[in-house]
């Protein structure tokens, strides 16, 4: 035995006991993973949901645009068939007087 260092053999039941040690820390970590991946997978299903709502209102505000844009195309258009008629009328009234 050189530089007083002796040579130490590890047996194999206590080479087995650190390997169930070390296993058994690893399942321990992979159980937090596997409750780590379920809880991203409820977030997952939540943000699609959100998304899907988002994407339904940005629909609906779509079609609310193009219907307010109708209405207020009828709208000036029924205002210039009203103020052409008033137009006509008083022409007719400065007939009749």
């Amino acid at each position: 035995m050189k530089d007083g260092k002796s040579k130490q053999h590890v047996t194999m039941s206590a080479f087995e006991k650190a390997m169930a040690s070390t296993a058994k820390a690893f399942s321990k970590v992979d159980e937090r993973f596997n409750k780590i991946d379920e809880k991203l997978a409820q977030h997952d299903k939540a943000f699609a949901l959100l998304l899907k709502q988002m994407q339904v209102f940005t629909e609906e505000g779509r079609e609310h645009r193009q219907t307010m844009a109708t209405l207020m195309h009828t709208d000036i258009s029924q205002e210039r068939n009203i103020e052409n008629l008033r137009v006509r009328v008083e022409r007719l009234e400065t007939r009749a007087r």
